[in-house]
């Protein structure tokens, strides 16, 4: 401690001495609390939301609100929050962590913020590592909220989607990290606003707040599913542009990069494909893959734009000449040019979906923490998620007793150590709780006490019900339990009869992690609530941590010293070391979430833009005002690429122009027709005459119709591209190390690349969703419809059937019930 510290106290007692008044006035209300009957009390509910919708503040009814929910645990659960749970409820409600021993009560300390921050009505989500938590959670806590008049609800892995929508719609909402951010995403996929299940994010208690935000924060969720239907179609495309001519079938645009099938290419495209019509919208995908395959053959050079390299299409980068690396052209030409080349088209399997915690929990308007071991990560939580860390005193004073490390040269003789240390405490009847980092060390262990005869159990956080009831029992006379690190957490181990006459239990650590946080959670499963207890950590030289991060000084030294190796090193250099070691590994690793944040940042400022637009579509936005911006930007830029400035008349373009116009807005302006006019003159020639051509579209169906067909296409075509650059740039991502960039940043070179191959993807948005519009008909019937189908997360083997529209009757283009995402007429319908 510094000297400043000695002086003025840490932060958190100085935090903690600024609250205590708060905590005294919500004592002081105990006895009002009391006098009031049931139906006043829970009365009480609707009182602060009339005070809220008055203009009262959260703050403001804290006291009274903290005092409400005291009085209801002690009437429904036979418990009453101390004053350090008090002190917990509002650090949490502020939006910070507070760092609870174990023992202390974390999960009834919850129910404070909740119940107060759940009557705005926005919904509280708190967050548990697993389901088995979540539902006993909310079994046993929702009796509190429930007697005051609120609606308490569970996620679990198994629910359908009402299921789901029915728990977020709930006051407070129990469930996982994993569930509550798959249904994000999921919610971000949907094709009716109705399919939603999540409210707007508003607030979230994370319990083990250091498991959810750090030890999980390097492993994005990702939604898989079938992207494309085939890659079949880029064969069949390429095989087709084959037989065509330049000029005679199709023309090039070097300037907008873009080529264009003639009247005689099409008439050959719809013999090839057995098409009544190549530009009816029923056709796209055909006319896609068509493009990028003649843009393959036609502008993609091999050796300039790209080469072929142990089966593979790598970019050229057109300035340094240098391999891409992992970057791949979006939009199907990489495929298209994989076709041409005759290599492996890659992926039939595609991301549909992807966020990291860290971004997804940022989401919220404010979240809190709590933990029993948040302190050595303070700086990552504040530089990351804006949170500090409040440590809260225990309730009673703490009296466990942790005992120096016990090092050892090999890991032989730590084991035989540690099994020698069990054997004998067994025979006293304490109980023992022996930590291991890995299933593997576990069953070396067991197998090693069940040769002694001493009878154990095995956990390895997989059996979360089961792990809890055994790791309940721990505490208990003559138990010995070995666990890995996170096997049961979230569960109390109370003393047994007799037990604490004993000694307490006691904590076995059999190698130190690489973080000091997880073996201060190892030790915090003994002296919980003034329980007397004790912990200690056993340590080899073969370690993992010795070996990759520990000195080699420490090995000469021990070695010099020449002592056996089943002889215990006492040294308090050695354990200096191990803590050394330590620090070492958690900066290193909170640089690799650092850097992984960075990365995604990127494509999280992309996600937020792209899933704002899906908002406005699935709300029935009127779009009409978008699609006329759209109209200005993508004429802008057809102009821009082929009409210079009036002093170099002679570089004009203007048959190129007027070709292009025509491909994507199906207009006829010729050359003739812009010959004489100025730059300006001609931009506002073609958006006027482009205008006009919307609107006489626009006449051929009824408004809401066609209002409603602009959203379908839109929906569909930001799917399809999203898609397709959320793939693109994790190929750039991937690739991006690999680059030997000559003092560049390889987060600063994603952003600029990154950034790049976005205004790509929204310039494509733009131009895909015209043509679409330019060249629907009355007759054709636009529906929504999904672009892929998800079919498996990486935290699973299966999504969740998305929800269909029920209806009395259903149509041959509706959605199929059986939720396999096709319509109705090309699956279960086929036959009917």
């Amino acid at each position: 401690m510094g000297l400043l510290e000695k002086i003025f106290g840490t932060h958190s007692e100085r935090e903690i001495k600024r609250l205590m008044p708060i905590v005294d006035k919500i004592e002081s209300l105990e006895k009002t609390m009391e006098g009031l009957s049931d139906e006043e009390l829970r009365n009480k509910t609707f009182e602060f939301k009339e005070r809220l919708q008055r203009g009262e503040t959260l703050d403001d009814i804290l006291p009274e609100a903290f005092a409400v929910v005291r009085e209801a645990a002690w009437r429904t659960l036979g418990m009453k929050h101390f004053r350090v749970q008090l002190l917990g409820g509002i650090v949490l409600h502020q939006g910070r962590i507070a760092e609870m021993k174990t023992g202390e009560g974390k999960t009834l300390v919850a129910t404070l913020p909740a119940y107060l921050n759940a009557l705005t009505g926005k919904g509280v989500h708190v967050v548990t590592v697993n389901d088995y938590l979540a539902k006993r959670d909310r079994e046993w806590m929702g009796k509190i909220y429930e007697f005051l008049g609120l609606t308490v609800g569970v996620i679990t892995h198994d629910l359908d989607a009402e299921e789901r929508r029915r728990a977020y719609n709930c006051d407070i909402t129990y469930g996982t990290n994993n569930e509550f951010g798959f249904d994000y995403l999921r919610d971000n996929m949907v094709i009716y606003k109705e399919e939603m299940v999540q409210r707007d994010l508003h607030y979230a208690i994370i319990d083990e707040v250091d498991s959810i935000l750090i030890d999980e924060a390097r492993t994005p969720l990702i939604i898989s599913g079938a992207g494309e239907k085939s890659t079949r179609l880029y064969e069949v495309a390429d095989m087709f542009v084959r037989t065509l001519k330049k000029d005679e079938d199709y023309e090039v645009d070097e300037k907008q990069h873009a080529v264009t099938l003639t009247q005689s290419g099409i008439d050959k495209a719809e013999k090839f494909f057995n098409l009544e019509n190549y530009a009816d919208p029923e056709n796209m995908e055909i006319q896609h893959h068509v493009i990028q395959a003649l843009k393959a053959h036609a502008l993609m050079k091999r050796d300039i734009d790209y080469v072929v390299k142990d089966g593979e299409v790598i970019i050229v980068d057109e300035f340094t000449g240098r391999l891409m690396y992992g970057r791949r052209y979006s939009d199907g030409l990489h495929q298209a040019i994989e076709a041409k080349e005759g290599v492996k088209i890659e992926r039939e399997s595609k991301t549909l979906a992807t966020i990291t915690f860290q971004n997804y929990f940022r989401l919220y308007e404010k979240i809190a923490g709590m933990t029993g071991t948040a302190q050595t990560e303070e700086a990552e939580f504040r530089e990351i998620y804006g949170l500090d860390v409040i440590v809260i005193p225990t309730n009673r004073p703490m009296i466990r007793v942790d005992h120096p490390d016990v090092v050892y040269k090999t890991e032989k003789a730590k084991f035989d150590a540690i099994v020698e240390e069990i054997v004998e405490t067994h025979k006293t009847g304490q109980p023992v709780l022996v930590g291991t980092i890995s299933i593997e060390k576990s069953e070396m262990l067991s197998t090693m006490l069940k040769k002694r005869g001493i009878h154990h159990q095995v956990l390895n956080a997989k059996y979360h019900e089961k792990e809890a009831e055994i790791v309940a029992h721990a505490g208990e006379r003559g138990m010995v339990t070995i666990a890995t690190n996170m096997a049961g957490r979230g569960t109390d181990i109370k003393l047994g009869e007799g037990v604490a006459e004993l000694g307490g239990l006691k904590i076995i650590g059999t190698e130190r992690h690489e973080s000091r946080r997880i073996d201060n959670q190892l030790r915090g499963r003994a002296g919980r609530q003034g329980d007397p207890g004790c912990s200690r950590f056993y340590v080899s030289l073969e370690d993992d941590l010795m070996r990759l991060f520990g000195s080699d000084r420490i090995k000469d030294i021990v070695s010099k010293l020449g002592l056996p190796d089943d002889e215990p090193i006492e040294s308090k250099m050695v354990t200096n070391a191990i803590e050394q070691a330590q620090k070492r590994v958690e900066a290193n690793n909170f640089e690799i979430r650092k850097s992984l944040l960075q990365f995604d940042d990127v494509l999280n400022r992309q996600r937020e833009i792209i899933y704002s637009q899906r908002k406005k579509v699935l709300e029935g936005e009127n779009l009409k005002d978008s699609i006329q911006g759209m109209i200005i930007d993508v004429v802008t830029s057809i102009v821009n690429a082929h009409v210079t400035d009036d002093r170099h008349r002679e570089e004009w373009d203007l048959k190129g122009l007027s070709r292009y116009i025509e491909d994507v807005f199906m207009v006829k302006i010729s050359e003739q027709q812009l010959d004489p006019l100025s730059k300006d003159e001609i931009l506002e020639k073609i958006t006027d005459t482009i205008n006009k051509a919307y609107e006489e579209k626009e006449k051929e169906f009824e408004e809401n119709i066609f209002r409603e067909i602009e959203r379908v296409v839109l929906l569909r075509t930001v799917d399809t591209k999203w898609i397709d650059h959320i793939d693109a740039m994790e190929h750039l991502k991937q690739g991006i190390g690999l680059r030997a960039y000559r003092h560049r940043d390889p987060v600063q070179e994603y952003q600029i690349e990154g950034m790049n191959m976005f205004d790509e993807m929204i310039y494509s948005i733009k131009e895909d969703t015209l043509r679409f519009l330019f060249r629907v008909k009355p007759e054709r019937k636009v529906e929504r419809e999904r672009v892929a189908e998800p079919t498996s997360t990486n935290y699973d083997d299966s999504v969740k059937k998305q929800p269909v529209r029920k209806s009395e009757k259903i149509g041959r283009n509706d959605p199929c019930p059986c939720g396999s995402g096709k319509k109705y007429k090309n699956c279960c319908g086929r036959n009917v």
